[in-house]
């Protein structure tokens, strides 16, 4: 494990689909100008099949159960019901 790396992200600023692979550009937030907010920019990023995309999922919806039986984050009983 000792050449293992770790990378930070701000959060993902694209996920597409794409040659048969699911695509996610990571982004961090980067300063422009002296009082204007940041601005997200590209990188890395990491390209799964669509069985690693839904177990990837799979474990971030686990992760998410998790922090709300911790009280980190609440349900947003009230949110906007999907389109169809």
């Amino acid at each position: 494990m000792a050449d293992k790396k770790e990378f930070y992200a701000d959060g993902i600023g694209q996920i597409h689909f794409a040659g048969m692979m699911v695509r996610f550009d990571f982004v961090t937030l980067q300063p422009k100008a002296e009082g204007e907010p940041p601005v997200p920019e590209s990188t890395i990023r990491v390209i799964m099949p669509p069985q690693g995309f839904l177990s990837a999922y799979n474990s971030m919806d686990q992760m998410i159960k998790k922090l709300v039986d911790a009280g980190i984050f609440q349900r947003n009983e009230k949110a906007p019901a999907e389109k169809k």
